[in-house]
């Protein structure tokens, strides 16, 4: 993919970039980003999201460069109310998100914008190959996470809930309010893209492993994660969960209650109450599903 010329500084895309207790990388990286921005007219706004550490005093010592926009949260609110803070302070046409210690690629946020707008695309997703030996624990919560989606809603990408992404800003501003403000931000956001039917794609990229400060991605993160694919698998399709529900209910009552009525026991206390629950969650699907139609409609 060819390099891009040069711009004076513009409005076509912004780097939001979150950051909690990342003095150590910013120091780092800070100034190579900022020239970085400067050489190609994209802007940079960078959420200090209620650091404990010295984030605030590094972003200081650059706030007076053209490019640089800084959010500051008086407490940490979370990685998702990190990125929305950017979102909502950007107003280029494509915002990108990256992390700010410094495991992404400046040359990938390159090929993600070169990407987006050669394929008209609505959010392009970094599909990461980690250098280094990845994890395993984390390997594991994210294959789960992948799995959990898949199950629940119709996917065509790999890696849901990697944090470089780039997207149509006007889209991402208008879902920011579906999105919770946790680190399952990342699945979410790509989810409702997808769910609402916008031209998702993946483009590969490359994740270098972290040299400073502590991840804090634990397993409370991926329990959050699922969670909120559940909510947003019921706000816009709900009969993904209450149809099956149903049928499984219903079917295991009659499976249940069918032997003892040929038998001649009767009718079956807990077969009923399987079959009469299995018919509720069904009518309780038809409601959810009225109800997604109506939220859908007002976005």
């Amino acid at each position: 993919m060819q390099p891009l010329e040069p711009a004076a500084p513009g409005a076509d895309l912004t780097i939001v970039m979150p950051a909690y207790n990342e003095g150590q990388a910013l120091a780092r990286n800070l100034p190579e980003l900022l020239e970085f921005c400067r050489s190609y007219g994209f802007r940079l706004s960078v959420t200090d999201d209620g650091s404990r550490d010295d984030t605030g005093a590094v972003l200081a010592t650059h706030a007076s460069h053209p490019n640089l926009t800084i959010v500051k949260h008086k407490l940490n609110r979370g990685y998702g109310s990190a990125i929305k803070s950017g979102v909502l302070s950007s107003t280029s046409r494509y915002v990108v998100t990256i992390d700010a210690d410094g495991q992404h690629r400046l040359e990938d946020v390159l090929s993600l914008y070169q990407t987006i707008k050669a394929r008209d695309a609505d959010m392009i997703i970094g599909k990461r190959t980690v250098h280094g030996k990845e994890n395993l624990y984390r390997k594991t919560g994210k294959s789960l996470i992948r799995t959990v989606a898949r199950l629940l809603m119709p996917l065509h990408v790999h890696d849901l809930n990697s944090g470089m992404k780039i997207y149509d800003t006007a889209l991402g501003k208008k879902y920011l309010k579906l999105c919770p403000d946790s680190m399952a931000y990342s699945d979410v956001i790509a989810l409702v893209f997808i769910s609402q039917r916008h031209l998702v794609l993946e483009e590969p990229i490359t994740v270098d492993p972290r040299t400073t400060g502590t991840s804090t991605i634990s397993t409370r993160t991926a329990f959050e994660t699922v969670m909120e694919i559940l909510n947003v698998v019921i706000l816009f399709n709900p009969m993904r969960i209450f149809l099956p529900s149903a049928l499984l209910l219903f079917l295991s009552g009659v499976g249940w209650g069918t032997p003892i009525i040929l038998r001649g026991h009767g009718v079956s206390v807990a077969a009923m109450l399987l079959i009469v629950t299995g018919v509720i969650f069904f009518f309780l699907g038809l409601i959810a599903e009225q109800l997604s139609l109506i939220r859908k409609n007002s976005l």
